[in-house]
């Protein structure tokens, strides 16, 4: 991969800091609440369902998945739930909002130099609700090292070129990084952009999808291995 990039765009959730396993605890909370209706089992998948009906009509981000988990209550119970517990559910999507956005391993060091370097733009480029996004990203402590913060409601084939087109960089000039290959990778690359994609141990459902090799890909373990990519 030896190309000379103009801009570089990173992914925020679980790119720059762990964030779907602070959903998946919601989830076990709210499991246990609904122990007397449903197995685990199936308050997951009722929720993996409710998310995926609603996701036309409310897209990603945190508070489309508290009023997925609510509803997903809701039905799950038959309407039995108590008040109490839906406020202790809607408690738990605020949390949501303002848990830690502690920087991943390797990534502030790899920022900084990165900066130093002065060759590149960094910008975030992700997809949920703009003033969540924004928070954690002043949480983070990495608003510094960015240029540009872009939240689009979905990451398709259609955005990764108006990116470019924002930025007035040719796709092939800008590399995308990020851990989801559904929406991080694939539509970046058949935009003609280039990737490094870098899994992290947790996934969301609705993220999950096949891999496949590219000319223009490159999977890395770690965060810090950007470095070499791009010296």
């Amino acid at each position: 991969m030896k190309r000379e990039f103009r801009v570089i765009a990173f992914d925020a959730d679980d790119t720059l800091w762990d964030c779907q396993s602070w959903f998946d605890s919601v989830e076990e909370r709210c499991a246990e609440l609904l122990k007397p209706w449903a197995t685990r089992k199936e308050v997951s998948e009722g929720l993996f369902a409710t998310e995926h009906r609603n996701l036309s009509l409310t897209g990603y981000g945190t508070k489309a998945f508290t009023l997925s988990l609510i509803e997903n209550a809701v039905r799950i119970s038959h309407g039995e739930i108590s008040g109490d517990d839906v406020m202790r559910l809607i408690d738990m999507g605020k949390e949501l909002l303002r848990f830690p956005t502690t920087p991943l391993p390797g990534v502030q060091e790899t920022l900084e130099a990165l900066v130093q370097r002065r060759r590149y733009r960094l910008v975030v480029f992700t997809k949920g609700e703009l003033m969540d996004q924004e928070d954690k990203l002043r949480r983070s402590g990495l608003e510094q090292y960015f240029c540009r913060l872009e939240t689009v409601s979905n990451k398709t084939v259609t955005e990764y070129r108006q990116l470019c087109e924002n930025l007035d960089v040719a796709p092939e000039e800008t590399l995308m990084v990020g851990n989801s290959f559904r929406s991080d990778i694939a539509p970046a690359l058949q935009a003609g952009a280039w990737a490094a994609y870098i899994p992290y141990h947790v996934v969301w459902e609705l993220e999950k999808s096949e891999e496949f090799p590219h000319e223009r890909l490159y999977k890395m373990q770690q965060f810090r291995e950007l470095l070499h990519l791009l010296s």
